[in-house]
């Protein structure tokens, strides 16, 4: 799995293209819990919750149904005026959880498609350091991770945001 800082790089830069006058700050908020929200299920771990079980890390809760469900619910409860724009940003931002670690270079591939399919899906490309989970993270393997991440994730996705700004820039000024 890339780190917690970056699974929350998504919902950052999904919300500086859109912008304050379609997402609140609860929106943005609730959007990076969300990106945060489906590594909860280490704590299966201590359970004896098996690593490859449907519920186990990288398992149903990286779901794109559980990503779903959730962003309409976070979606009901926070009654936005832009009520799909939300829900739609929401769904993107849990969503990216397990595409992300389908990028990563080692544990289970993320479970995508459950309940539909239990399998776990890598990406046919994988550059993303899994990371060390726990207090093995504070230390040089986590260092090392978090760079990467900066070039793979951070930068391209800075990059991204620059050029959709761009654009809206030239689109706004045709107007």
């Amino acid at each position: 799995m890339p780190t917690i800082m970056s699974h929350a790089a998504i919902p950052i830069a999904g919300a500086l293209v859109l912008g304050h006058g379609r997402l609140t700050v609860p929106i943005v908020a609730a959007g990076i819990a969300l990106s945060m929200l489906p590594d909860l299920d280490v704590i299966g771990f201590g359970m004896g919750i098996e690593y490859g079980a449907a519920w186990g890390h990288r398992g149903a809760s990286h779901s794109l149904l559980i990503a779903a469900v959730c962003a309409f619910l976070v979606t009901a409860i926070l009654r936005p005026a832009h009520f799909k724009t939300a829900a739609l940003y929401l769904f993107a931002c849990m969503a990216s959880h397990g595409i992300l670690d389908a990028f990563t270079n080692g544990g289970l591939g993320a479970a995508l498609l459950w309940p539909f399919d239990d399998a776990r899906y890598f990406a046919p490309y994988q550059p993303i350091e899994v990371s060390p989970i726990g207090h093995s993270f504070f230390t040089g393997r986590g260092l090392a991770v978090l760079w990467s991440e900066f070039f793979i994730i951070w930068l391209p996705l800075a990059g991204c945001v620059v050029l959709a700004l761009a654009i809206k820039r030239v689109l706004a000024r045709q107007e």
